[in-house]
């Protein structure tokens, strides 16, 4: 009997004791993958903040970029010459005196002027598109349309013409830049040299490379910008500030 009861009492406490391994079992797997998922979130969290921190260094990197260029508007630049002292100066340079008579080409020399800031003013921006008729835009007075200024269609090919008059003097380094933005969202900016012109009585033209509309929907809408022309001291001649549309079609030709 004392044998019976002792057999049954190790047995009450082999199956507490199995029952007890099986909680703890249960405990340890639960923890896992309690461990296992806070893992997981930390990863994402640090994944997040990477991305975070990538978004915030371009941020800064285009904040640097404007910060760059506005502070390029306020550098000193040394002291200027007119055409006529230009010549007078290099006429014993024999290379020097070539290259600019090379550049300022066909120029009257008898009636250069004593002026040293060269003019240089923009008159129109051209649109070009396989296929359809261009588009002329005249540059307003203030220097800022009203309004719409033009609409592109979404995923057509384009080109970009800039007829602009030089007087005065030489303007050297003249340089495009353009920034564009939608709902406040810098998208696009682009840097183009245009080159060093000599003044004369005939308008100059630019033909920018050809680029292609962004499409679809998140595409489609309204669009601000702002364009410059400088030279290589960053004097601004034109500063433009418009809006523009990308559609699904062109706007229809106006009558």
């Amino acid at each position: 009997m004392s044998l019976a009861v002792e057999t049954v009492s190790s047995r009450s406490k082999n199956m507490g004791f199995d029952e007890k391994t099986k909680e703890g079992e249960v405990k340890n797997e639960v923890l896992e993958k309690e461990l296992k998922a806070k893992e997981k979130s930390q990863e994402n969290c640090d994944e997040s903040g990477e991305k975070f921190g990538r978004q915030m260094r371009e941020t800064k990197e285009e904040e640097e970029d404007d910060e760059e260029e506005e502070e390029g508007l306020n550098i000193q630049v040394g002291p200027q010459f007119s055409l006529k002292e230009q010549l007078e100066k290099d006429k014993d340079d024999e290379s020097l005196r070539r290259w600019k008579e090379q550049l300022l080409g066909s120029l009257d020399f008898d009636n250069v002027g004593e002026c040293k800031e060269p003019e240089v003013k923009i008159l129109s921006l051209s649109i070009f598109s396989p296929g359809r008729p261009d588009i002329v835009l005249s540059i307003p007075e203030a220097g800022n349309p009203k309004g719409l200024w033009f609409t592109l269609k979404e995923g057509s090919q384009y080109s970009l013409k800039f007829s602009f008059l030089v007087k005065n003097n030489i303007v050297s380094g003249l340089k495009y830049t353009n920034t564009v933005w939608k709902t406040g969202v810098k998208v696009d900016s682009i840097k183009e040299m245009l080159g060093t012109f000599s003044p004369q009585p005939e308008p100059y033209t630019h033909m920018m490379p050809e680029e292609t509309t962004p499409s679809g929907i998140f595409a489609r809408g309204s669009y601000s910008a702002r364009s410059k022309f400088l030279d290589d001291d960053n004097k601004c001649y034109l500063e433009i500030n418009y809006t523009f549309d990308i559609r699904k079609e062109w706007a229809s030709p106006q009558k």
